[in-house]
């Protein structure tokens, strides 16, 4: 009840929930360029069973909180002077941003070299295990992120829960119309999976304690999508001439 009549619980969860919602739309994109190799008839359901992991695994992960902020404390350093030290979570965002940067590249690779159409044209795509198991790694790595926002904002689990719950909730009924224009544009797949090339080398970036702020990330990017729709009206209004 007080969460209903406290303004300062409101503004918290809102507040998160937005947050919750930018981390999360990362990892949308993801899922779809990564569903996108499945045959059209799974692709639905990868989605929903990728999201439904990364609900289950912040909730999992908000309800041990005080490990989460554990995660924080140096495990080990390099050097003597001015030593370069690393807690779990920086080693879990090198990981998970050397993932992201990898997997980004090679569909990147594959999109320029055409391997990705070969393998639909002869049939041969992913499997839905493999792409489930490739979910749930990035899911881990963005859920840690999302969580230590959550921790760092709000100190009830229950708004915790709430705003996670509610923004994924809005992801999966999002995920497939997400999914459907990433893959159904090239130029906007290529641009999609250039972010996340950006957004994995950041990760490794804050695993070395380097950090950037997130308006130096988000503002290039939502300017190279402002472009990229102005491109994309231009195309349409000038195919839609040639048809007249």
């Amino acid at each position: 009840m007080d969460f209903l009549t406290s303004p300062d619980l409101w503004v918290a969860f809102l507040t998160l929930f937005a947050l919750e919602l930018v981390l999360g739309i990362d990892n949308v994109v993801f899922i779809s360029i990564l569903t996108g190799r499945l045959p059209r008839s799974q692709q639905q359901r990868a989605r929903i069973i990728g999201l439904a992991l990364a609900l289950v695994l912040r909730i999992g992960l908000l309800a041990v909180a005080s490990w989460i902020v554990g995660l924080t404390a140096p495990i080990f350093s390099i050097g003597d002077a001015q030593a370069l030290e690393f807690s779990g979570r920086d080693l879990i965002l090198l990981a998970g941003g050397l993932f992201l940067v990898y997997k980004a590249v090679t569909e990147i690779h594959d999109k320029i070299e055409g391997a990705g159409e070969a393998h639909l044209a002869t049939g041969v795509t992913s499997t839905m295990g493999k792409v489930i198991v490739q979910i749930l790694l990035i899911d881990a790595v963005f859920s840690l992120d999302s969580v230590i926002t959550a921790v760092g904002m709000v100190d009830q689990l229950s708004i915790m829960i709430a705003a996670v719950v509610l923004s994924i909730g809005l992801m999966m009924v999002l995920a497939g119309r997400i999914s459907d224009f990433v893959n159904a544009h090239p130029t906007v797949k290529m641009l999609a999976l250039s972010f996340l090339v950006l957004i994995g080398s950041t990760l490794i970036a804050e695993g070395f304690d380097v950090h950037l702020s997130k308006s130096a990330i988000y503002g290039p990017i939502a300017f190279a999508i402002a472009v990229e729709a102005l491109n994309l009206a231009y195309r349409k209004k000038h195919e839609a001439g040639r048809t007249m």
